[in-house]
């Protein structure tokens, strides 16, 4: 009985307090930069110039996250996030086409769908 007193429980209680989505940084990390990617998608000459600081900012955070909480879905769109603002930098100086529409639907679908994974898996990595 002692053993468990001593003995920090992994989960919800113990990782929600590292879990930068349930602080206020949670809305510099990922609102603010996702109001920017949706502002790029009609505004064409600063797309580049929103985008990719808004993606490093969404997987530098959930990098962050995935480390200090194990949320699962932050394993998954952290590098999804930096190969996007990698493949948008490219596309900026005309190395690959892009087609803004489709792009942010793939891109926000992989993250919806790493979400939804938490259903089964949990919303935190057991023995962080």
């Amino acid at each position: 009985m002692v053993e468990a007193i001593r003995k920090p429980k992994v989960g919800s209680q113990c990782c929600q307090g590292n879990d930068l989505v349930g602080q206020r940084a949670g809305i510099l990390v990922w609102c603010l930069p996702t109001l920017a990617i949706f502002l790029g998608l009609n505004w064409n000459a600063a797309r580049p110039w929103l985008w990719i600081p808004a993606l490093l900012v969404m997987g530098v955070g959930c990098v962050v996250n995935a480390r200090r909480c194990g949320r699962p879905h932050c394993y998954v769109t952290g590098p999804i996030f930096l190969l996007a603002a990698i493949y948008v930098g490219f596309s900026g100086i005309s190395l690959v086409p892009m087609n803004p529409g489709i792009f942010v639907s793939v891109v926000f679908a992989i993250a919806m769908l790493a979400c939804l994974a938490e259903l089964p898996l949990g919303r935190y990595k057991k023995g962080v």
